[in-house]
């Protein structure tokens, strides 16, 4: 009876904080743009997308796929594949970004697909080639100018990942976030690389405390540079300071796959098979979109929002309603 009481305690006060984030917020409405699609509607499971990214001008969206070549660009307007790169770069593509300079950064998670899921496994090539747990920098050509990370080895330390699955850099002074983890068998911690690569600090580890994570899935900075990490295993979105200064936790977006941020600070979180609109300043919910399943999820200047599906094997766009 205790245990229930606990629980009916904690259930009204996380519906009263969700009823609070979303009490006069206007509703914001989002449909999907059915004449753009670069991924076949039913697709083989090479098809398995999980990140996405996209330039501000819309112009051009960047998603993974673990399948050889791992990075896929696509014309932001028409939805046509203009080409495929990456080929023995990613034993398992996870988060992809596009920083303010158009260079693009792409995550190696590393741990594969669990065998219970039946999909695609780690890539041939890049398994043999004993790669992993890295984080690379490429140029708009797609070559690599810069890496982070040891190629292939795991660890805790400075110069070491374990299943690192996003990268996000500041427009301001360039320096780079990454979260490192993917399960409870991997890394749970943030860290922070000056602009050209040099270990400045981490932190985190695995729990569920205020400064603690359990697969932190994602990384976003909004409008003020504050850091946002979807701490998935811990059903919650959790912010910091650039040095790591715990700042405040939203469950309200459910369970955090993926966040991108505008830069007026609308926020798009991916969780399960919806993707919750809400507001990076104060946590306010607008509304949710359904009829999608997807992890990654980025926004480029005109409101569209791209989510990768892994499940679904897609990539898809949504325009706002006006």
């Amino acid at each position: 009876m205790r245990y229930l009481n606990k629980m009916t305690v904690a259930c009204t006060a996380l519906l009263a904080m969700f009823l609070a984030n979303t009490a006069g917020a206007e509703p914001v409405k989002y449909s999907r743009d059915q004449s753009w699609l670069p991924i076949p509607e039913v697709s083989p499971p090479y098809w398995e997308m999980n990140g996405a990214a996209v330039d501000r001008a819309g112009t051009r969206v960047y998603a993974t796929r673990r399948f050889e070549p791992p990075i896929i660009e696509i014309d932001g307007s028409t939805g046509k594949i203009l080409r495929e790169f990456g080929t023995g770069l990613l034993v398992w593509p996870h988060g992809i970004f596009v920083d303010h300079e158009g260079f693009i950064w792409a995550a190696d998670a590393t741990v594969g697909d669990p065998p219970y899921l039946g999909l695609m496994g780690p890539i041939p090539n890049t398994v043999k080639a004993g790669r992993g747990h890295q984080v690379f920098k490429l140029s708009p050509d797609g070559k690599v100018v810069m890496t982070l990370g040891t190629k292939g080895v795991a660890g805790t330390d400075s110069t070491h990942f374990n299943a690192p699955t996003a990268v996000v850099v500041d427009p301001v002074d360039g320096d780079i976030f990454v979260s490192d983890g993917h399960n409870a068998r991997t890394n749970a911690r943030v860290v922070k690389f000056s602009k050209d690569g040099k270990f400045i600090k981490a932190w985190g580890k695995l729990g569920s405390a205020p400064g603690e994570f359990n697969t932190p899935h994602a990384i976003a900075l909004d409008s003020q540079g504050r850091v946002f990490v979807a701490d998935r295993g811990n059903r919650r979105i959790q912010i910091f300071d650039q040095d790591g200064g715990f700042i405040a936790q939203w469950p309200q977006f459910g369970a955090p796959s993926g966040i991108a941020i505008t830069p007026d600070d609308m926020m798009f979180v991916t969780s399960g098979r919806i993707i919750t609109i809400g507001s990076a300043k104060d946590g306010t919910v607008y509304g949710t979109m359904g009829g999608v399943r997807a992890e990654g999820i980025a926004t480029d200047a005109h409101g569209n929002i791209y989510a990768s599906e892994v499940f679904d094997r897609s990539v898809k766009k949504f325009v706002r309603d006006h």
